[in-house]
């Protein structure tokens, strides 16, 4: 085997980095076991031995992207994969876990303007609460009980006629069928609003007891 004279086997191994060549952004060192008497290697000897290396290193970085991919896990079958195939579908996945990124970031959004309009909600009801409650402590006159009773049984009176010439009990069908009917015309917000109102009124124009 051809030897390397010392000068042109020093000028060599100093070009090299004292032993040392990059491969795919990382260094490869040659020691010096591998290495031996610089006189017993050849520039192809340290060549084949770095090539060997960096080999190593490309066959590690496939072995861990593959460990890392759920999609490139071998399957039952045990087919290895390709490394044009394991680095499309390395590709795919990424894109998906940007999707699921993207996705996770608008719900996140979404949930945070649901809890500013939440704490909105909570300090108007609070604001309501505070001025309900300091106009129930305030020196306005209260309207007594006995008011409240005649108006709630003016109203109480004035359903039961209308619920008394509009239901029919001569069986449980034509019960369940009448009172439905009479719910839907007689309990309206708005007929009820309406029958309230007449109510006060007339309870109002009432001269109040001494």
């Amino acid at each position: 085997m051809p030897q390397l004279k010392k000068s042109e086997s020093s000028e060599y191994f100093s070009s090299m980095g004292e032993g040392e060549e990059e491969v795919g952004g990382e260094e490869v060192e040659v020691g010096a076991e591998e290495m031996g008497d610089e006189k017993a290697l050849t520039k192809r000897d340290i060549h084949t031995l770095n090539e060997q290396r960096r080999r190593d290193i490309i066959k590690h970085g496939y072995a861990k992207l593959a460990d890392l991919v759920p999609t490139c896990k071998p399957g039952a079958s045990g087919v290895k994969l390709s490394r044009a195939v394991l680095l499309q579908k390395a590709l795919d996945y990424i894109q998906f876990l940007q999707s699921q990124s993207r996705r996770h970031e608008d719900q996140l959004l979404k949930l945070r303007r649901e809890v500013e309009a939440l704490r909105i909600m909570k300090e108007n009801y609070e604001q309501i609460a505070r001025t309900h409650c300091s106009m129930a402590s305030s020196d306005a006159p209260q309207v007594p009980d006995h008011i409240k009773f005649m108006v709630f049984q003016g109203v109480a009176d004035q359903l039961f006629q209308s619920f008394n010439s509009s239901i029919s009990v001569t069986s449980f069908d034509t019960l369940s069928s009448c009172i439905i009917s009479w719910l839907e015309e007689y309990c309206k917000p708005q007929t009820l609003r309406e029958l309230v109102i007449t109510n006060l009124k007339r309870t109002n124009s009432r001269p109040l007891p001494p």
